[in-house]
């Protein structure tokens, strides 16, 4: 499917002059503002010139057969489209439209099923309909999502195009990249476990995100799952766990959840990593598309200020991971570099000097990377603001990075910017700061749950691929 994701050459059956609308001209548009690099083929009969390109009134009318045509006309008409890319060897397709099966109506599941049988008559390779499409920042295939995005570690899977989107923006934000994303709607042609498979052989993918609202091939994919699971994480977000999100779904792709305890058991035997949220979906792919594998679950806590200490403490072992005491050795060397007033020297660490001078952050961390009951390392950083009587601290950002690179290619180790709460600038200084962190190799989490949850799955896939490469 490379050509798939990597067009040279693009048709977009459905363009118009109006550019005030969602479908194929707000596609164009969007290629064209990404920088696009790639030929491309607006067809509308009743057009001679779109946008500054020619304009051509059907598929047949092209100087070339393109490696991709979007299909944006109304339901009705997109098989005659799909007649009409058979006979010319156009083979992939991505069908924006809706009013399929979704519907729940006799007409759009026959027009389904015309798709399916054209599929198979002229081998077309289908995304959707009902979907974004295929997503891919290295090729300039940016109409949506991230615009014009990044190339990283990381595809996404999924049924939603919005939370696609969502996905790609938000990693994009802090200077992570997306190789390849699909929003495969209802999946009629090509489904989750056609682009799971791409996806597991992609050498440029490390972390696979999946939304799913069903799984279409059940026993296929879980055997799927497994298999790839233990060269290559895989992060599910499953929609309509429950009946109000299952009835939705119905409306959304026209296709049945699945019940909650088939998908209990999905996750028992399969090592795929279960998030319940975005933030956790995010977070998640973050940390296992930077970090190594830890190897147990004691966390090392460093921050300032005893009631932090107590509460983050509280917070990683009410995620499941410890918060172990310190060898004798290591304590004694704490000892030594931790001031008696004002600190408390162990784990966690109460010490506020780790925020303004970085050879005492730089000692610390080489103590406690050594220490044998430490298998993970969260350093919490502070943002200059008034209520801290600091109003000229200098931006030590580079400097940490400088010093924590090293550490977290020994033992995973992530930061903590704490920036909500109602001030603005402080929330922009916030993203700011995570974002240098995060584009420079080390994830950086906005809440200490949040980095919590995300070293829980962490931990807990690199003990499975363990337990299961043997």
């Amino acid at each position: 499917m490379h050509r798939l994701f990597h067009p040279e050459s693009i048709a977009i059956v459905g363009a118009s002059s109006s550019e005030n609308k969602f479908g194929g001209t707000s596609f164009l548009i969007r290629f064209q503002d990404a920088g696009y690099t790639g030929r491309l083929y607006p067809i509308n009969p009743q057009a001679d010139t779109i946008r500054g390109l020619q304009a051509y009134p059907d598929l047949k009318a092209l100087p070339e057969v393109p490696d991709l045509a979007i299909v944006c006309v109304a339901a009705p008409f997109v098989p005659a489209v799909l007649q009409t890319c058979g006979e010319i060897g156009l083979t992939r397709v991505h069908i924006l439209t809706s009013g399929f099966r979704e519907l729940g109506t006799p007409e759009g599941d026959a027009l389904e099923a015309e798709v399916s049988r054209l599929a198979d008559q002229f081998g077309l390779l289908i995304v959707g309909p009902n979907c974004m499409g295929p997503y891919c920042p290295a090729s300039g295939l940016t109409a949506w999502g991230a615009i014009p995005g990044k190339p990283g570690p990381i595809g996404i899977i999924s049924q939603s195009g919005g939370i696609t989107q969502r996905l790609t923006e938000y990693l994009y934000s802090l200077g992570i990249g997306v190789e390849k994303a699909v929003s495969m709607g209802n999946a009629t042609v090509l489904n989750a476990n056609d682009f799971l498979q791409d996806m597991a052989e992609d050498p440029k993918i490390d972390v696979i995100a999946m939304y799913l609202e069903n799984a279409g091939d059940g026993r296929g994919f879980i055997n799927q799952v497994r298999e790839i699971g233990c060269r290559k994480p895989i992060v599910l977000l499953k929609g309509g766990v429950f009946a109000a999100g299952a009835r939705t779904i119905v409306s959304h792709t026209g296709s049945m959840a699945g019940s909650l305890q088939i998908w209990e058991a999905f996750f028992k035997q399969t090592g795929a990593i279960r998030v319940r949220s975005m933030e956790a979906w995010a977070d998640t792919a973050i940390a296992l598309s930077l970090l190594p594998a830890p190897a147990g679950n004691g966390v090392f806590l460093a921050t300032g200020g005893g009631g932090n200490s107590v509460i983050n403490s509280d917070i990683f072992q009410y995620e499941g991971l410890d918060v172990p005491e310190l060898s004798p050795e290591s304590m004694q060397l704490l000892r030594q570099r931790i001031p008696v007033i004002g600190s408390i020297a162990g784990n966690p660490l109460d010490s506020f000097e780790i925020f303004f001078n970085p050879r005492h952050m730089a000692d610390i961390t080489q103590i406690v990377v050594s220490d044998p009951a430490i298998s993970m390392l969260v350093i919490d950083r502070m943002i200059q603001r008034k209520a801290f009587h600091i109003m000229d601290m200098t931006d030590l950002t580079e400097k940490t990075i400088d010093i924590l690179l090293p550490v977290s290619r020994l033992k995973p180790t992530v930061v903590t910017v704490e920036s909500d709460g109602g001030d603005l600038e402080l929330g922009q200084k916030g993203i700011t700061m995570r974002r240098r962190f995060c584009e420079s190799g080390i994830p950086a989490y906005p809440t200490t749950e949040r980095a919590a949850r995300a070293l829980v799955h962490l931990t807990a896939y690199h003990a499975y691929k363990r337990d299961h490469s043997l």
